[in-house]
């Protein structure tokens, strides 16, 4: 079989889908997803009432995706009822965006390796975020972490960075390294393109195209780091998610720019086509 993607999208940025505004019924949902052809969709905590996630979770296994689960626990112990639901549904893994946030980094290494610890005991694996608000907000607190628990794994959603960070074109040689660092120890990747004040780019705008072939590098990279470092029959995920407004920029009349639902299936094309070119 070999080693495999598996790309996602996300219930939040399937409400609504696109620039028509519309939310669509989550039985909906669950059919447009599948038929395109993604593995599954990731139900976040952030965005979409336990409840929901709880009533969407049949309509998915019975449509054939699957899902993984992030959460922003506030607490220690919160993260727990999360890692359990996400057991009994078979996720390959939670995404913490760590509400937990001390000022410093010897205050924040409890904390992460409480995480991990509790992961270990309820036998379900989590990746954490590179985000912005949450405990992994900054690009060089994240690397201090990551020397201090080498256990850290993360899920490498970009954009964050390169905003947080206001990052400058061309990327100088010493941050392309820390990027490198960071997709080092992912083991899960997200697809969005942001620029330097902007965390979600218009794919086919002519000024955005310099930024959309930085983050297609990245993610070869870290394609490439992931296949030598996991086993044969592993399965690699990838989620397309592009959020709507204000993540999607929107024009004078309130409406998005472009289309959501497409850019998604865009992206989903070019990482099936990388994946395929490592092979």
């Amino acid at each position: 079989m070999g080693q495999t993607l598996d790309v996602y999208t996300s219930l939040w940025a399937m409400q609504p889908h696109d620039q028509s505004g519309i939310k669509l019924p989550y039985e909906e949902v669950v059919s447009m997803v599948a038929e395109a052809g993604y593995r599954g969709m990731a139900l976040d905590f952030g965005a979409t009432p336990a409840e929901d996630v709880k009533r969407i979770l049949p309509m998915m296994a019975q449509a054939g995706l699957r899902p993984f689960l992030v959460d922003f626990p506030k607490t220690i112990e919160g993260l727990r009822p999360t890692l359990r639901l996400a057991k009994e549904h078979d996720a390959p893994f939670v995404v913490v965006i760590g509400q937990v946030m001390p000022l410093t980094v010897e205050g924040m290494i409890p904390v992460i390796r409480a995480w991990i610890a509790m992961s270990e005991e309820e036998g379900m694996p989590v990746l954490f975020e590179t985000h912005r608000n949450c405990i992994t907000n900054d690009l060089y607190t994240t690397l201090c972490l990551l020397d201090a628990v080498p256990e850290m794994r993360l899920c490498a959603d970009l954009s964050h960075y390169v905003v947080g960070r206001e990052m400058t074109l061309p990327i100088p040689e010493r941050e392309l390294g820390h990027i490198s660092r960071i997709l080092a120890r992912s083991d899960s990747f997200q697809g969005r393109i942001a620029g330097r004040q902007q965390v979600q780019l218009q794919l086919d705008f002519p000024q955005n195209q310099k930024w959309v072939e930085l983050f297609k590098g990245w993610w070869e990279e870290g394609f490439a780091g992931w296949r030598k470092r996991n086993a044969e029959d592993a399965s690699c995920v990838f989620l397309c998610e592009l959020g709507p407004p204000d993540y999607a920029i929107t024009g004078s009349d309130g409406k998005e720019m472009s289309n959501r639902w497409e850019e998604a299936l865009t992206i989903k094309s070019w990482v099936e086509d990388m994946w395929k070119a490592l092979d």
